[in-house]
This record gives C-alpha cells, sequence and structure tokens, in this order.
C-alpha cells in the first residue's frame, strides 16, 4: 500500500488558568485598537475582562435559555461555560476581541470607576488583514438596556471605527475596512431589523449552517437517521462594503446615532 493515514485526535487542550483567563489578563488582539475611538456621547467600549465584569453581565440575565434562544453555540447558558467558551472562541483567537459595553449615561454606584453601567457586550470576530474585513457579533444587550440608545450606539461605534481610515494626524482613526459583515438567525428579527437600520444589507442566506445543541429550539428537523442529533440551523448574511459607506450608509449611522441621543 503506497500510504497511510496515522491521525490520530489531539487531546483537549486545557488553560493554564482559571475562568477569569490569565493574570494579567491579555486580550491577545492582532489588530489595532484606539479605546479613545470606541466610545460614543452615550457609550463606551471596553475589553471585557471576566474577572470585572462576568459577575455584573450573569447576574442580570434572569432567563438564560431565552436570552441566548438564537444562539448556536453549546452551553451558554451556564456562565462557567460561558466564560471558557468565550476564552476559546474570541479571547485565544488574536483575530478577534469581545468588548463590555458601558452605558455611560448612569453611573453605576458599585463600580463607579466603570463611568457608566455594563449593558450588554458586542464583539469583533476573526478581523482578517488579507481581505480587510471583520464580522460584529456576540452583540448581547442585556435585558435592562434593551429598545434604549444601547444597540445603536455601539453598532454605530464600530461601524464608525472599522471604516474610518487610519491616521497619525486626524482626530479620527480606525480600521480601514473594506467590508463588515453580521450573521444572524433568520428568526431572530430584531437582529436583522437593527442591522438593516444601520446600513447593512441582506446578501442571502447559508442554510443548514450550523449543527444546534440538541433541546434548541429555532431549529430545522434534520432528516431521519441524521449522524447527529441537533436540529439544523440556517444563517443570515448582511453586510455593508466601503462603498455603501462612502455612498450614504454613513450618514444613515449618523442618523440613527443622533436619533437615539
Amino acid at each position: 500500500m503506497a500510504y497511510v493515514n496515522a491521525y490520530q485526535p489531539p487531546p483537549p487542550v486545557k488553560p493554564a488558568y482559571g475562568l477569569h483567563g490569565p493574570v494579567p489578563y491579555d486580550i491577545n488582539v492582532a489588530f489595532p485598537l484606539d479605546f479613545t475611538q470606541l466610545e460614543s456621547p452615550r457609550l463606551k467600549l471596553t475589553p471585557f475582562v471576566p474577572s470585572i465584569h462576568a459577575a455584573k453581565y450573569h447576574a442580570a440575565i434572569s432567563d438564560p435559555v431565552h436570552f441566548y434562544r438564537y444562539y448556536p453555540f453549546p452551553g451558554i447558558e451556564d456562565p462557567e461555560s460561558y466564560l471558557l467558551f468565550m476564552d476559546s472562541f474570541v479571547r485565544q483567537n488574536a483575530y478577534s476581541v469581545l468588548f463590555a459595553i458601558i452605558d455611560t449615561t448612569t453611573p453605576d454606584p458599585d463600580y463607579p470607576e466603570w463611568g457608566g453601567k455594563l449593558a450588554g457586550t458586542i464583539a469583533l470576530l476573526n478581523y482578517s488583514p488579507t481581505n480587510l474585513s471583520v464580522e460584529i457579533g456576540v452583540l448581547c444587550i442585556l435585558p435592562k438596556f434593551q429598545r434604549t440608545h444601547v444597540a445603536t450606539h455601539a453598532v454605530g461605534t464600530l461601524l464608525k471605527y472599522c471604516f474610518t481610515m487610519p491616521s497619525t494626524s486626524q482626530s479620527e482613526s480606525g480600521l480601514g475596512l473594506r467590508r463588515v459583515h453580521w450573521y444572524a438567525h433568520p428568526d431572530n428579527e430584531p437582529s436583522l431589523r437593527l442591522a438593516a437600520r444601520m446600513g447593512l444589507k441582506r446578501e442571502g442566506t447559508l442554510r443548514w449552517a450550523w449543527v444546534l445543541p440538541a433541546g434548541k429550539v429555532f431549529g430545522k428537523t434534520p432528516r431521519k437517521n441524521d449522524m447527529l442529533a441537533g436540529p439544523g440551523r440556517d444563517t443570515a448574511i448582511m453586510a455593508v462594503s466601503w462603498e455603501d459607506w462612502e455612498n450614504g450608509a454613513s450618514e444613515i449611522v449618523t442618523t440613527q446615532m443622533a436619533r437615539m441621543e
């Protein structure tokens, strides 16, 4: 025989630190982040540091099954599993970063050093320096802050940063990307409406893109005798390009953010 297959599955790698990540906490990001640019008149984005933000974040979610109902990730309803997943999915990927959204319109008496209240999370995922693109994801607005200015300002702040060209001489500087995309469950109407309101366009649907954890309600029934038990999920794709940005999307974002002042 001219070949062999000596593949052995690698053993699971356990991080050499606890649930709250390495100390000091390393956000491990391989692209430029200027946090002076990642704020609006009503909120700011800061790295989500589990030892600082996790307890407050999880305490604000009374029904995690409902809160994460559209997410395809297994086990994130449990706080410990959430932290392990976000460490492997986001922090260990040098082209992704998870932000805490701080609503600066109201102080938190328990954490005055935050400059406001923790309102949720948002992330930049899988930044590509080769293709000048990134995904906005893990947008989880805590229940108290839903239907407020928070989602609009968080998304608008990241879009502005993504499309602003890098500069050392101007007051505004960003990543200078060509494309920002957004993936959502096709039944997640609030997510799709928000993306459309912020100037993103529906590009299509990836059919059967995910195998969901068994028991997820918003899924598609697989074929009989399928190899896996979990239901399936389609993924709606929305995106905005630099051409869109320079031909009206920038003004849309500015208008939406001003409307939510």
